[in-house]
């Protein structure tokens, strides 16, 4: 029964290898923001190129969870954020836009999107699995739509096991305001679609997603508008259904690899504090009632079936 789990595995051995590589290179890059950023989005820019759109659909469909082993607010982890810009831009490039990552690091949206008959903003957003209280500040829709500087559309792309299914005051902002929530696991399914299709045709699709949220009426309903997003994608070609499926399961087995990858992490931490002396485990013991804590929150992360609203 384990060798048919294995054989039916969609995320590779070797995509789970290449997200621990990233990792700790942004460890290790990490200490300069400014120039590591630059270091960071050329790195990123020679495997995509040498390995093709798969090599980003692999980022893609685990880049949405900060890892464990980065501290509060450290370059690492600002560094990540800037990882996950730069894999943002290289999508829509990969769909035929022409797209930047902006340097400024304030009062602006962080990537631009140009279109020939439109353009817009876009910010990619990564939580920690152990977060426990997310509010609506956390998703930044509100700021994004006042970072369009003009332009007509802005998309805002999340984890899907993070987002609200229920009801939330972010979609209420989203169908106010005109930005398009999305997730990581849909871009992705958009790169599958033009690997077979072309960009044209993926652009177009781009388009009417954002149209579709423009249409909608202001509501917190996760259920409306997760149908009408889903919808837009099923009935533009009979084509993406088989995409369709493959990233519904991917969605699960990201989550598995998330968990794994955090409480592996959180379990060392463990041993590290049993192994050290009374006076060095008394001064930790603040931190392994934090852990505890954090393995409980991860353990409870799930799918939310957003996948299934069709």
């Amino acid at each position: 029964m384990e060798e048919l789990s294995t054989m039916n595995k969609i995320i590779s051995d070797n995509a789970i290898q290449r997200r621990d590589f990233w990792v700790n290179e942004i460890k290790n890059l990490s200490g300069h923001f400014g120039s590591d950023t630059e270091k960071l989005e050329k790195e990123l820019e020679i495997e995509i190129g040498e390995q093709g759109i798969s090599s980003l659909i692999n980022h893609l469909r685990l880049c949405g969870n900060i890892p464990e082993s980065y501290g509060h607010d450290t370059s690492e982890e600002k560094l990540y954020s800037k990882y996950t810009d730069c894999l943002l831009s290289l999508t829509y490039k990969a769909l035929g836009l022409k797209s930047i990552v902006l340097k400024e690091r304030a009062d602006a949206a962080d990537v631009e999107i140009f279109a020939k008959d439109y353009s817009f903003v876009a910010d990619a957003k990564a939580f920690r699995l152990s977060r426990t209280a997310k509010n609506q500040k956390d998703f930044k829709v509100q700021a994004m739509h006042s970072w369009k500087r003009g332009k007509p559309y802005a998309m805002v792309v999340c984890p899907i096991y993070q987002l609200p299914t229920s009801s939330s005051q972010i979609y209420q902002q989203a169908t106010t305001q005109n930005v398009c929530i999305f997730t990581y696991s849909h871009l992705a399914l958009l790169l599958s679609y033009t690997e077979m299709e072309g960009q044209e045709k993926a652009k177009r699709l781009l388009k009417k997603i954002f149209e579709t949220v423009k249409a909608l009426n202001p509501s917190k309903n996760a259920t409306d508008y997760w149908l009408a997003i889903n919808k837009t994608i099923l009935s533009f070609s009979k084509k993406i259904e088989p995409f369709w499926d493959i990233e519904k399961g991917v969605a699960t087995e990201s989550i598995a690899i998330a968990k794994n990858e955090a409480l592996t992490f959180l379990a060392q931490e463990r041993e590290k504090i049993m192994r050290m002396s009374l006076e060095e485990a008394l001064k930790e013991l603040v931190k392994v009632h934090k852990i505890e804590s954090r393995i409980k929150t991860i353990n409870a992360i799930s799918d939310n079936g957003l996948f299934l609203l069709k």
